[in-house]
C-alpha cells in the first residue's frame, strides 16, 4: 500500500490534503506536526491516518529510514506568519528543515511536493516563476525563496535533473491567498474571509483597509484561491509523477477585497432570507466600513497579486479555479455549520 507523509498535517492545507487523499481511499498516511497548540487536533479528528509523529522527531527519524518505503511527501509544515521577525527561527524552520527533508527524499527515492509562497514575489508587479520577479518583503518570503533557489541548484534551473536518472519528482507550489475550511487555528494569519465572517457575526458589519498604495478603499487586489482548488492541483501533480518544477498556485484572477467582503455579507444575508446588496448598498447601510491603513504594514504589504498560470497550464493541468463569489459562498456555508 502506498505510504504518504504529510508535514504540517494538522494545519490548514495539510489537513485538507489528507482529506483529499482519504477521499481516494488512501489512509496509509504519516501525519507530522507540532501539537503544542492543542486545538489543532480538531483538524485531524475526522481524518484517517496510519500514524502521527511529532515534527521534532520526524526529520531525523526519516533520515534514518524509520518509516520504510515512502512514495511521496507533501511538505506543508512551516512558520507562515509574515509578521514574524525572528529570522533565525524562520530560516531554521522553513529553510534548513526543508533542505534536510529534500536530501532524505532524494536518498530514499521519495517524491517531494512542497509549499512555497507568493510571498517570494513581494514587491514585484509580475508574478511569474522567474528570478527577475522575486523580491520578498519579509523574512518569511525570503525563507521560501531561498529553498526554491536551493531546489534550482539541486534539480537544475528547470528542474531537469528531477526527471532523469534515479531522481524523483520535486514540485514547489507558490500558494497565493488561500482560504477555506480548517484554518480556524491560524489566528490573525487566517484569511480575510474567515475574519470577516466572525466580525459580521459579532458586530453586524465588516471592516476593510482604506485607501493605500494608489488603490481606493477596499480596492487592493489579491489572487484569492479556494482550498479545494489547492488540493486538486496538488493531487493532479501527484498523479503526474514525471512533472517537476516550481509553479504558481492561485486562481489566476485578481479580485479586490471589496469582493470578498460583499461575498461574505451577502452569503450570510441570503442564509437569513435577505436579498443581496451591491457594494454601495453595503456601505450605505453600514454593513461595510473602512478603517485607516495600519502603519505597521506600510512598505510590507502587497496591494496587488495575480498568479501567472502560464507554467502551470503548460504542464497540461487545466483545473478550473473558483472565483471569490463561488468559493466564499461555499466557505461561509461551512463556517455557519460549525458555529
Amino acid at each position: 500500500m502506498t505510504r504518504i507523509v504529510v508535514t504540517g498535517a494538522a494545519g490548514f492545507i495539510g489537513s485538507n490534503l489528507i482529506l483529499g487523499l482519504n477521499a481516494r481511499g488512501m489512509t496509509n498516511i504519516i501525519a507530522v506536526d507540532d501539537l503544542t497548540q492543542g486545538d489543532k487536533f480538531r483538524n485531524l479528528a475526522n481524518l484517517q491516518i496510519a500514524d502521527y509523529v511529532d515534527a521534532g522527531d520526524f526529520y531525523n527519524a526519516f533520515a534514518a529510514d524509520a518509516y520504510g518505503e515512502v512514495e511521496a511527501v507533501f511538505h506543508e509544515g512551516a512558520c507562515s506568519d509574515t509578521m514574524e521577525s525572528n529570522g533565525k527561527y524562520m530560516m531554521q524552520n522553513n529553510y534548513a528543515t526543508s533542505v534536510q527533508l529534500y536530501q532524505t527524499c532524494h536518498k530514499r527515492g521519495a517524491r517531494l511536493l512542497y509549499a512555497s509562497s507568493a510571498a517570494t514575489y513581494g514587491g514585484s508587479d509580475t508574478f511569474r516563476e522567474e528570478p527577475a520577479f522575486e523580491q520578498p518583503l519579509n523574512v518569511y518570503g525570503y525563507s521560501k525563496l531561498l529553498f526554491d533557489q536551493r531546489m534550482r541548484r539541486e534539480c537544475g534551473s528547470a528542474f531537469e535533473h528531477a526527471r532523469t536518472g534515479r531522481s524523483r519528482q520535486v514540485v514547489g507550489f507558490r500558494y497565493f491567498n488561500v482560504y477555506g475550511p480548517r484554518e480556524q487555528h491560524k489566528g490573525r494569519m487566517a484569511s480575510v474571509a474567515f475574519h470577516q465572517f466572525n466580525q459580521f457575526k459579532a458586530e453586524g458589519k465588516v471592516k476593510l483597509f482604506g485607501d493605500y498604495g494608489g488603490y481606493a478603499a477596499g480596492a487592493q487586489m489579491r489572487d484569492f484561491v479556494f482550498i479545494d482548488d489547492v488540493v486538486a492541483v496538488n493531487l493532479w501533480f501527484f498523479d503526474h509523477p514525471k512533472i517537476s518544477g516550481i509553479f504558481n498556485l492561485g486562481s489566476g484572477r485578481a479580485q479586490p477585497f471589496n469582493d470578498v467582503a460583499s461575498s461574505v455579507v451577502n452569503a450570510l444575508r441570503q442564509a437569513r432570507g435577505q436579498a443581496p446588496l451591491t457594494l454601495e448598498g453595503l456601505i450605505s447601510e453600514g454593513l461595510l466600513e473602512y478603517i485607516a491603513f495600519p502603519d505597521a504594514l506600510r512598505g510590507k504589504y502587497q496591494c496587488y497579486t495575480q498568479a501567472d498560470l502560464g507554467a502551470l497550464r503548460a504542464t497540461g493541468c487545466d483545473h478550473d479555479f473558483a472565483d471569490v463569489q463561488t468559493g466564499v459562498a461555499k466557505y461561509v456555508q461551512w463556517l455557519a455549520q460549525q458555529s
